[in-house]
């Protein structure tokens, strides 16, 4: 526990030094360490991918689709949500999905249960945790890890495997559980599983990651190799957008179809139970917040949005795995500053312990993606995984074809179009 609270200490230390908020001559030492180290690791980034474009390393493939989800910055981009948005909209065209993730900060199995899957399965190797099979949830928050576990949770029908190799974890995707596409979950620099769409968020609040690489800044590649990217989506975006955002991305990469978002808040439920609340039961509500994100703040001002008054903050290391007794204190300093319920995420939620303490409600702020801009290239893509083209073009196609044939008669209903596009 002791470890734990260290650990937590100094990457809270490291990320004041990283945004310039720490002054003083050790920390302006430090960043100068940090940013030769930066440019050390720009070279061997660039030096890998080189390897990879010229085939010296050569990815594997699967004979099936794969979209890769990911970033170019360290958390916080909002990719869980989109995550479940594309795996949803698959799921319902008709394809066997599997989410591939490496389960960050996941616990890993016993060493008696490695050994019986080995027996049981005759491998030497010790095969991928399956988090859901696609009917079933199979594991827990902490031995899937927060963010499997929460999308094997949200999407009963879709397969979530977890596994560091993300090729193994593919094959038995495929093999073991019939799935035909594949979402590499955080998969943007996952360069060994090759022939993929690769989709790139951009958290519109922070872009660029301080403009530094690893570990002077949040950058884990150099902002112009999003080009390659099939498909951008900008996260975190107001009502309006960001045009000049938008432009930038485009000089950087001219051909990707590029789609705002935002994150939207849905609902209010227990983490302890199925009862859910409407939004506006927070108004003029006395709250405490609760988190152990990236970015807390973004949580905290979307509470008060919805006219919550936060009297009480607990600011946890991003994924902090809580304790029991953690939860226990957030509880009694909670009541004594007078709140009337604990908030927390979504993500959070699913690494809280199990406390039987009922004397003031916790809840959890369910959150989706809202498409801003970019909703008809953005099912265009869809279409096209599923049908190899996209369906307003080919509905387009077969219109002009039908006029130009004497077929197409005026008035014709909106329900008579193709079947093989009824569903979409």
């Amino acid at each position: 526990m002791a470890h734990k609270r260290k650990s937590e200490q100094f990457e809270t230390y490291m990320l004041s030094v990283l945004d310039g908020s720490r002054t003083g001559k050790w920390p302006s030492i430090l960043r100068a360490i940090l940013t030769l180290l930066s440019l050390l690791f720009g070279v061997i980034v660039q030096l890998r991918l080189q390897l990879y474009r010229h085939r010296i390393l050569r990815p594997s493939t699967l004979g099936c689709q794969v979209i890769s989800v990911g970033n170019l910055t360290v958390g916080g981009t909002g990719k869980t949500p989109v995550v479940e948005v594309f795996a949803k909209n698959l799921q319902q065209q008709g394809r066997k999905v599997a989410i591939l993730s490496r389960g960050y900060k996941s616990k890993e199995l016993p060493f008696f249960q490695k050994m019986v899957q080995r027996v049981t399965t005759g491998k030497i190797e010790t095969p991928p945790r399956v988090v859901s099979d696609g009917n079933r949830l199979l594991l827990d928050s902490w031995t899937a890890g927060d963010e499997p576990y929460m999308l094997a949770s949200n999407l009963p029908e879709v397969a979530v495997v977890v596994d560091k190799d993300r090729v193994k974890a593919g094959k038995y995707a495929i093999k073991e559980l019939g799935c035909d596409t594949l979402i590499l979950d955080d998969g943007f620099q996952y360069l060994k599983l090759g022939n993929r769409l690769d989709i790139a968020l951009v958290d519109r609040t922070n872009p660029f990651g301080g403009g530094h690489l690893l570990p002077r800044g949040l950058l884990r590649e150099p902002m112009r190799n999003i080009k390659r990217a099939g498909f951008i989506f900008i996260t975190k975006c107001n009502d309006g957008g960001d045009q000049e955002l938008k432009e930038q991305l485009r000089r950087l990469n001219p051909v990707a179809e590029i789609s705002e978002c935002r994150h939207a808040n849905k609902y209010l439920k227990d983490v302890f139970g199925d009862r859910t609340h409407d939004l506006s039961y927070l108004n003029g509500m006395k709250i405490a917040a609760v988190s152990a994100i990236a970015v807390p703040e973004s949580f905290e001002k979307a509470l008060e949005k919805l006219g919550a008054e936060i009297i009480y903050t607990r600011r946890f290391a991003d994924h902090h795995r809580f304790s029991q007794q953690e939860i226990i204190n957030t509880i009694n300093w909670s009541i004594k500053r007078g709140a009337e319920a604990i908030l927390t995420t979504e993500k959070d939620a699913v690494r809280f312990p199990f406390v039987d303490r009922r004397d003031i409600p916790i809840m959890f702020l369910r959150v989706e993606i809202e498409m801003l801009s970019g909703e008809e290239e953005f099912m265009d893509w869809i279409a096209r995984i599923c049908f190899k083209t996209p369906r307003r073009k080919e509905m387009a196609a077969q219109k002009k074809a039908a006029e130009s044939s004497g077929r197409l008669e005026a008035g014709v209903k909106e329900n008579e179009k193709p079947s093989a596009y009824s569903h979409v």
